[in-house]
């Protein structure tokens, strides 16, 4: 009798043991120049710590929050990489074994031990750059703050206003006309309140807003159109008692229920008021890309859309380093009238599964050509495989150029940075896992000629596991 081992995916080898800090540090060229017009700084955040005492997260949103942070100037890179600070990761690092449960996992220890645990916060997700700090974000509670250059571990940051500790998301949108930021969070109680934040450029809350929703469902993301803040509610509702008793995750409490479709929420972005309540099909999103107002009043904008929830346990599975739930989203437009919150037109533009989809910074709420996406290679297995490529996608001839990066190598959601001598030009920039070579690298391209070859690549001091946000800073 034989027994056959599924072989590990090349990509997995980024995850399999917890990844290594270095300190600020001069990067070197391995092909290419950095363009002396690339000024700023690039941040990254992502689970970067998936196993402790020979025991795995229950969940790839688990793990440890770590901040790459890359700095450009006169055409050098310095760059650091570093775990957040957070009190969770500092008692669990000293006593070298899970204790606090998350969105995939429970606190460890007998019931009565867990009774009355809180959830850590791992800080894993995105991060915002303020012009005094840097914040590492999360979805379930307050931001943590970091020093810009080093990435010191400041401590939470209650941005002057967020009182009771009230959750900030890990997706705020700024206007780049005004520099306002807009965000939100999520508490519970019989129903869940969604509460809304608008910022100044600084950080500092201004005004806030809340709103009943139905059930305790999970919201993600949110998009910024024009003078609209929208939320799409999926049709997915939390079973709050076994998680405050700690007998299940959050992920497991989860319960996909088409039936309720998914509910649809317009706000003003100046005064915060609920501009329209409807309900739509089910479908399901992690992540918007932009949105803007047309011509005729009607909002547009663009999202990662799934048909259920199956991605979720593909993203489980992630953490295991074998995955097998076949879950594609693809990427879509949507035309809604405010005034109503019904769709006048939904279509798919791209039918390859992709993800993490971005525009350039200073087109933020407004009407951009193009979107900039991780994509699966053509030839991948859905199902066992990350995204293999970076995409870019043209709004005015339809079409899509990609940069296909190579076999087993898996680049993390591509970003715009502007070019500091033309506004009309920049760059995209990714990290990259090479499986095969075991290693990490920053790859620079030309905006316009995503589909050559990468204009530079920076070798990084050790990997740097794929995470899930980042953000530029001029």
């Amino acid at each position: 009798m034989t027994t056959t081992t599924k072989r590990q995916a090349s990509w997995a080898k980024a995850i399999a043991k917890p990844a290594t800090e270095f300190p600020l540090t001069q990067l070197s060229t391995i092909s290419g120049k950095i363009p002396e017009s690339l000024k700023g700084s690039l941040y990254r955040n992502g689970p970067a710590r998936l196993e402790r005492g020979g025991l795995k997260v229950g969940h790839w949103f688990d793990g440890d929050g770590a901040i790459l942070a890359v700095h450009f100037a006169e055409g050098q890179a310095r760059a650091t990489y570093r775990y957040v600070q957070t009190e969770g990761y500092l008692e669990e690092e000293r006593a070298n074994k899970f204790i606090y449960g998350n969105y995939g996992m429970v606190a460890t220890g007998s019931w009565l031990q867990r009774f009355g645990k809180s959830t850590k916060n791992v800080a894993n997700t995105s991060v915002l750059a303020l012009p005094d700090k840097l914040l590492a974000l999360w979805e379930g509670g307050l931001p943590h703050a970091l020093d810009l250059e080093t990435l010191e571990t400041y401590g939470l940051e209650d941005l002057e206003g967020l009182e009771n500790r009230l959750p900030y998301s890990a997706h705020p949108k700024r206007d780049p006309l005004t520099g306002e930021i807009f965000n939100f969070g999520l508490s519970y109680g019989k129903n869940a309140t969604l509460h809304i934040y608008r910022s100044d450029r600084t950080g500092k809350l201004i005004k806030k807003n809340q709103a009943t929703l139905h059930g305790i469902p999970m919201i993600h993301d949110f998009v910024l159109a024009g003078d609209y803040l929208i939320f799409c509610v999926p049709p997915l509702r939390m079973n709050p008692f076994p998680v405050l008793l700690n007998l299940q995750s959050y992920s497991e409490s989860l319960q996909w229920k088409p039936q309720e479709g998914t509910e649809i929420l317009v706000f003003n972005r100046h005064n915060l008021e609920l501009v329209s309540r409807n309900v739509a099909e089910p479908w399901f999103q992690w992540h918007f890309g932009n949105g803007y107002r047309d011509r005729d009043g009607n909002v547009v904008f663009d999202l990662i859309r799934y048909p259920d929830f199956t991605t979720n346990q593909f993203l489980k599975e992630v953490a295991s380093g074998q995955t097998k739930t076949k879950a594609k989203g693809t990427l879509w437009q949507m035309r809604l009238d405010p005034k109503t919150g019904e769709f006048l037109e939904a279509s798919q533009l791209v039918d390859r599964g992709s993800e993490f989809p971005s525009v350039a910074p200073s087109q933020v709420g407004q009407d951009s050509r193009y979107t900039y996406l991780s994509i699966q290679r053509p030839d991948a297995v859905i199902n066992q495989e990350l995204f293999g490529a970076i995409a870019r996608y043209d709004y005015q001839t339809h079409t899509l150029i990609e940069a296909n990066l190579g076999a087993n190598c898996y680049p993390m959601e591509p970003l715009f940075t502007p070019d500091s001598t033309n506004p009309d030009r920049g760059y995209v920039i990714t990290v990259v896992f090479d499986g095969d070579r075991q290693c990490s690298e920053v790859w620079i391209f030309d905006s316009d000629r995503l589909d050559s070859e990468p204009i530079c690549r920076l070798a990084l001091p050790s990997i740097v596991p794929m995470g899930f946000h980042g953000t530029w800073r001029s």
